[in-house]
């Protein structure tokens, strides 16, 4: 085999700077409005968008985690806004 040929099976370099936060956009909680049901630890938040196409627009999002007013959070998608409250018990 010549020695500039290459093999199927070589690894492929990868990609500086290719990650999901790489596109995030950070956001302060305003409030935190109720605790979803569930053993884990998940927030609905109002929470405002600080940078990006989207700045300035305040939206709920579901937050996992211990969260507080005054946090800043990073969001992939400041399109979609999270379903708002299911009322009562069913």
């Amino acid at each position: 085999m010549a020695k500039n040929q290459k093999t199927k099976n070589a690894p492929k370099e990868a990609i500086k700077g290719d990650s999901k936060l790489a596109t995030a956009y950070p956001a302060e909680i305003i409030e935190r409005l109720e605790r979803q049901q569930g053993k884990q630890a998940v927030y609905m938040v109002r929470c405002k968008v600080l940078d990006g196409r989207d700045a300035g627009k305040i939206m709920r999002r579901l937050v996992y985690g211990p969260t507080r007013p005054g946090d800043i959070i990073m969001l992939t998608q400041t399109e979609i806004e999270a379903a708002g409250g299911r009322g009562g018990r069913r």
